[in-house]
Parts: structure tokens; sequence; C-alpha cells
């Protein structure tokens, strides 16, 4: 399936129901399931023009399977790129794009605001082959550009960032990047293809956790890489070879999940606006991050690039680390987890969980401090989330 087609063809709500599914013999309507390991032939001269590429079909579930290559085309077509590959998670996704693309003596440019296991793969793991990795303010092109060298092949952001809601022009940093000669990749992770769609505004490759809101549920771990077919065959080869790659039922999960993405995604970001505004005002929260805020520093870029804020959001409490924790364990619904994406409102004290592992120097740069809580907004009734807040932040006053 050429995804470019459908794109041109179908809206993107339609594109989230209708698009990557090739129907068998059987001429199934929803989207089957293909749980095997491998493929039979009719002879031995078809395996041999499969084996080799001679001829297009299934050879072995790590790298050609019927469901993983519905949501590959599905997440490609929703994303306006002409491939995507699905991976085992999304650190696989990053990882995988990093061997296709990077060798020794190349730079990475990131912001500081990545998720910390972005960090630590990009400085322990890739500092190993010899790829070194600047860190720059998201916001601040100028910076961006002032960190680019002759050996700079790939920048790197999560827009909006983890937990702090920030924002960077995707159009001008991609501009940066290519008058440099580097790519951009954007990790798509928090708005999904309903909210923005990095590659009509210049950037290389689209970065996916598919575990968060592709699915929706918190039901599978996988992630996805979409962006040219050129730069794809490169990704494919690093999951063909290596093994990176996405099992067939999580892939029929997300390929389903992607049905509902575009309701799922408006109430999300109705029910963060709404939760937003009530912290802000709230005597035990000095601070709320969420670009959907008047104040919010990239507000009117957010309003611009994005077609809504998102569901995750940060807020900093009085009494640092043990008023956070406070807030946190006096919650009753809320699942303190550190994962988010979820229908299920998650709560997490970043600076111990999915920051921990940074040194206190990098969680001073990229703003996460002791007294930070992170709420990935479900979809749950606002007042509910509200009153199970409350209790923890009503104790601080």
């Amino acid at each position: 399936m050429d995804p470019q087609r459908f794109q041109d063809e179908w809206a993107l709500e339609t594109l989230a129901i209708r698009a990557g599914h090739h129907r068998t013999g059987e001429q199934e309507h929803s989207e089957p399931i293909f749980p095997t390991s491998s493929f039979v032939y009719a002879s031995a001269a078809e395996a041999a023009r499969k084996f080799s590429g001679d001829e297009p079909g299934n050879v072995y579930s790590r790298f050609t399977n019927p469901t993983v290559q519905t949501f590959e085309r599905r997440l490609a077509a929703m994303e306006g790129g002409e491939r995507c590959v699905a991976t085992s998670s999304g650190m696989a996704a990053i990882l995988s794009t990093a061997l296709a693309l990077l060798q020794a003596g190349d730079e990475i440019v990131a912001s500081r605001s990545l998720f910390g296991s972005t960090v630590s793969l990009f400085d322990k793991y890739l500092g190993k082959l010899g790829i070194t990795t600047r860190y720059v303010e998201l916001s601040d092109l100028a910076a961006w550009e002032a960190a680019i060298t002759p050996a700079t092949k790939l920048l790197f952001a999560e827009t909006p960032s983890n937990p702090l809601s920030e924002v960077v022009d995707i159009a001008e940093l991609a501009e940066i990047a290519h008058r440099h000669g580097a790519w951009l990749a954007i990790d798509n992770c928090f708005l999904t293809p309903a909210l923005q769609q990095p590659i009509a505004l210049g950037a290389d490759l689209v970065i996916h956790s598919a575990t968060k809101y592709l699915d929706g549920q918190g039901r599978a771990v996988g992630g996805a890489v979409v962006g040219p077919d050129k730069l794809l065959e490169e990704v494919f080869g690093v999951v063909r070879t290596c093994g990176p790659c996405l099992s067939p039922f999580n892939a029929w999960i997300f390929t389903k999940g992607l049905e509902t993405l575009g309701l799922r995604m408006r109430a999300h970001c109705a029910n963060a606006q709404a939760l937003a505004e009530w912290l802000q005002v709230h005597p035990a929260v000095m601070r709320v991050h969420y670009s959907g805020l008047p104040d919010h520093p990239q507000h009117a870029l957010a309003a611009r690039q994005q077609g809504g804020c998102g569901a995750v959001l940060g807020f900093e409490v009085t009494g640092a680390r043990e008023g956070a924790w406070r807030v946190i364990d006096a919650t009753r619904m809320l699942s303190i987890t550190g994962n988010l994406g979820d229908v299920k409102t998650t709560i997490t004290h970043p600076a111990t969980t999915t920051h921990g592992r940074l040194s206190d120097a990098q969680k001073a740069a990229a703003g996460i401090g002791e007294g930070l809580i992170r709420v990935a907004v479900g979809l749950e009734s606002l007042e509910d989330i509200r009153a199970d807040l409350g209790r923890g932040l009503d104790a601080l006053i």
C-alpha cells in the first residue's frame, strides 16, 4: 500500500480506521492477527525468490508479518510519512534509528528536556560507540544552531517536553537542521498524529512510543519510526538484523487503538486543560506547566503548531519532595506509575522515577525539581480527578 495515496484521499479520522488493512482470502471485516513465526511456500523456487527479495512476501515474523505491516501502513498514513518501521518499544525505535543513521565520530544535538532513558541511551550507550551528544534548551533556536558542528548528523527533540510541556518551533528547527546537512527527528509520543504532524512541518523522522497514546489503554509495549523510505530502509535493516521487532499481537492492539485516537486525544485535552486551570489557582500549587495556559512561554507557538496541548502536565507544590510525595500518596483513584498515555489518570514524581537516573545537574538543567509532580490526565470524571488531587493539595495549605 502506498500511504501517500490514502493520505490524499482520506481525512485523518478515516485513515485511523481504514488505512493499511489488506484483506485476506477470507474477506474479514476486522484486521486479523497472524501469530506465526514463519511462512510456507509452494515450492523451493518460490522460497528462494522471497528470501532474496525478488518477489514480495512474508519470510519470517522478525521482519515480515502481515499484522505488523498493517499497523505500520496505518501509522505512516496518519503521520504523512512514506514508510513506518515498528519496534518492540519506544526506546528500541530511538536505538534502531541511531544505529541505522549514525556511526563513530557523528554527533547528536538534542534537547535537555528528554525522557531520562533517552538521555541514558545517548550518553552511556551511544557514547560507547563514539557518538557524542550535545544538549540545548528546547525552545532556544539560537542554542540549537550554535551547538551544531560539521560532525552533527541528527537533531532530536521531544515537543511538547516531558513533563514541563516546553515547545519548539518544528518548522524553524527543521530549517536549521537541513541548512547544516542534518536530519531532524521529533518524538511525537505526547501529541500523536491526531494533534501534531511533524513531517508536514519539515521534520525528517517521527518517533513513537506506541505504548502510550497510540494504544491508549496501557495494554502493550511497542514503538515506531516514520519517515522517508530511504531512511526507513536503513532502520528496517537494523530491526531485521538485530531483532528489536514488534510482536503481531501488540501490533494488532496498536492498530485497534488508532481507530479511537482522535476521539481520545480530544477528550484528554479537554480534561487536561480544565485540570491545569484548576491547579493554577490552588494555593498549594506554585506553578503549572501546560502549554494550553496563556502564561506558558510557548503558548502562542503551541496554538499555531498543535491541534491541542495533550494530556500531560506538570505542577510544582510547596514542601519540595515531602510535599510532592504527600500529594501523591493521598490519592485513592489515580494510578501511581511512571507510565502515561492511558485512559486512567497517572501520577508520578519525576525526580525519583522517570528522571531518577539523571544526575542532580542534569535534573536542574531540565527543570526537574523535587516539588514537581507529573499528571497524565485520563478520561475519568474531571470532578473525581480534582477531588483525588485535592486531598493532598488541601493538606499542604
